[in-house]
């Protein structure tokens, strides 16, 4: 669980550090501690650093009181922020902004910079602040009742139409409530067909007949056996349902189904984290489709609109290219670390490099290669590497870090998308490998599927393009937008549901937001 700290502190120790950059407590600042004093949370300091932000963005003087409203009597620090990113309801609040007609905000600039690929300079206390003050505009311009008073449970309850995530997914007949993202709908009509089978009771917990488990197998015959097939048979992977406590062909095909819906590796052993995984609790599947129908309103209405477009999801380590309307191509991925997260937004590819050279991050170089190359003279020829302006780069070939092909998008990170050599990779569940950058397992086949628009790129050409010695860079006519992704479940273009690893913790993070505080502090 995050450590939460007073809006105050926030704000106080932003500023300090702001003045100090070099000091140790910048760093502090970035991280995750519940060892820093509360020293700086007197009304006096919150006054001094509003009056602060108000002098400096003067023309929102007037939202002062209202904005300020959004912070006092939380426990909570940032309101759009989690950690050094904006959150989804942050991300929600500026999209229903800009489809709000004649709702005009001073620095507006500022805050299109703060979603944009290009990098913001202002520090994260300006920008809460700079967010709390697009709601309050947007509030005022959206809310009939102009004395209401404006504070950050009226925030939940107004802005987003409901109390608690339950409501926001009970009716969808409001004009407010129109998603543009269809993905919303396919999630609700799961969410229906879960509330039901709860109501039936018919769902129970599958308990292992073993005191130790042991893997179940094909023509394994165990009680457990027949438990699994009711529960298969409830969630639709079973037509039928013959009680048997075989391991037989049927339940086979339907645990294969099962698997690689839910992104597991796909075989026929059922092991005890597969029970454990059929044993979550509806309430809490329920919980986590409600979750992701919040993240489809964040989503940009430009998806739906797309005729073409790469769209990478995160937990399920898939990407999908989407091209006049109908899936051309899906591939494994895997992604960044937990300590290096691949970054989650929207973008435009606009070059696909073929045979690149791979500069290797000055980290690297100096935590791991500069005693590897004073230790031995052909270190770097051995790996295909040379020193090229004072940066150690490897050349292009099949061992290349990024592979044969990489796929650009500009964006502040300086992540992107490119094959890799280490194809084993793919072979686990969990593929959180990489620094952030996105690796592909069918990179030249996506290169091939992009590129049929354009004819000098045939196939033959791009084998050849690939196994070049240098780097060879074609720069797209049409740019194509990409959408970096976190859904924890999702219903497939067959109309079955998934549910994913929440590998960044993401889940929890945004039902804390979205949920009042007095419901936080209660469960």
């Amino acid at each position: 669980m995050k450590t939460l700290y007073p809006i105050a502190l926030i704000l106080s120790l932003s500023f300090f550090v702001s003045s100090f950059k070099t000091s140790e407590n910048e760093i502090l600042l970035h991280k995750k501690t519940s060892t820093i004093a509360t020293v700086y949370n007197s009304d006096s300091d919150v006054d001094a650093l509003s009056n602060d932000f108000f002098k400096r963005y003067s023309d929102l003087k007037k939202y002062k009181s209202d904005v300020m409203s959004l912070y006092k009597n939380r426990t909570l620090g940032t309101i759009w922020f989690d950690e050094d990113d904006i959150n989804e309801f942050g991300s929600v609040l500026y999209e229903k902004a800009k489809k709000t007609n004649d709702l005009a905000i001073p620095y507006q600039n500022e805050i299109d910079a703060l979603f944009s690929s290009s990098e913001s300079k202002l520090s994260k206390t300006d920008a809460d602040m700079l967010l709390s003050s697009l709601y309050v505009a947007y509030a005022k311009k959206t809310n009939s009742d102009s004395k209401k008073k404006v504070s950050y449970d009226a925030m939940l309850k107004d802005f987003l139409n409901y109390s608690t995530i339950e409501e926001a997914t009970a009716s969808t007949t409001t004009v407010d409530a129109k998603v543009e993202y269809d993905q919303y709908y396919k999630l609700q009509d799961v969410l229906k067909k879960y509330k039901k089978m709860e109501r039936s009771n018919k769902w129970k917990p599958i308990v292992p007949e073993e005191t130790h488990y042991k893997d179940l197998r094909p023509d394994a015959v165990s009680k457990t056996i027949a438990q699994v097939r009711t529960r298969l048979y409830l969630l639709g992977d079973l037509k039928t349902n013959s009680k048997s406590d075989v391991y037989d062909r049927e339940l086979m095909d339907a645990v294969m189904k099962y698997k690689v819906r839910n992104g597991f590796k796909p075989n026929y052993i059922l092991a005890e984290e597969h029970i454990k995984e059929m044993n979550v609790p509806l309430s809490d599947k329920m919980e986590t489709l409600k979750l992701n129908m919040e993240r489809c309103r964040a989503i940009s209405a430009q998806i739906a609109a797309s005729d073409e477009y790469v769209l990478v999801n995160v937990p399920s380590y898939e990407l999908i290219y989407v091209k006049n309307g109908k899936v051309q191509l899906t591939s494994s991925v895997f992604v960044g670390a937990p300590l290096t997260k691949t970054t989650i937004f929207n973008g435009e590819i606009d070059r696909i490099v073929f045979s690149p050279y791979w500069t290797v991050p000055q980290s690297i170089v100096n935590n791991e290669l500069k005693g590897k190359i004073a230790a031995d003279k052909n270190y770097l020829a051995d790996k295909n590497m040379e020193i090229v302006n004072g940066q150690v780069r490897q050349k292009p070939g099949p061992d290349n870090s990024l592979g044969l092909v990489k796929f650009m998008f500009p964006n502040p990170d300086d992540i992107y998308m490119h094959d890799t050599p280490s194809k084993t990779l793919f072979d686990f569940e969990k593929r959180t490998f990489s620094h952030g950058c996105i690796n592909v397992k069918m990179a030249k086949e996506l290169a091939i599927a992009m590129l049929k628009d354009y004819p000098e790129w045939t196939p033959d050409k791009i084998d050849k393009a690939m196994e070049g010695k240098t780097e060879n860079s074609f720069k797209l006519s049409k740019k194509v937008p990409i959408y970096i992704t976190y859904f924890t479940s999702l219903v497939n273009e067959n109309g079955e549901i998934g549910f994913y690893q929440d590998v960044y913790e993401r889940d929890s993070d945004l039902s804390k937001t979205l949920l009042p505080q007095s419901e936080v502090v209660a469960n």
